[in-house]
């Protein structure tokens, strides 16, 4: 049997999510294409290589910055949040 949908917070909205997924993946499926901004130009960035190589899709996840929203397996309750520019702890949402 497979465990049910849950839901975690991203910039204090509620998103749905199935078990297992990345926090980028239940982002993309939610509608939203990006969630961090460039520190320099607040250029807005996502998903890039969607392997963890780059570092685009850094989000802050229960108060913690640098999070590759690629690789993170999102959680029931997560709090994830946008992160500005290179999440430095003094950036981090």
């Amino acid at each position: 049997m497979t465990p049910p949908p849950f839901a975690f917070t991203f910039d204090g909205r509620p998103v749905r999510a199935e078990p297992g997924q990345s926090v980028a993946a239940a982002l993309i499926a939610a509608g939203h294409r990006s969630w961090r901004h460039t520190r320099a130009e607040g250029r807005p960035r996502g998903v890039f290589c969607g392997i963890g190589v780059c570092f685009d899709c850094l989000v802050t996840i229960n108060g913690t910055p640098n999070h590759r929203a690629c690789l993170a397996e999102v959680r029931p309750g997560d709090v994830v949040s946008t992160q500005e520019g290179a999440g430095r702890d003094d950036l981090a949402c």
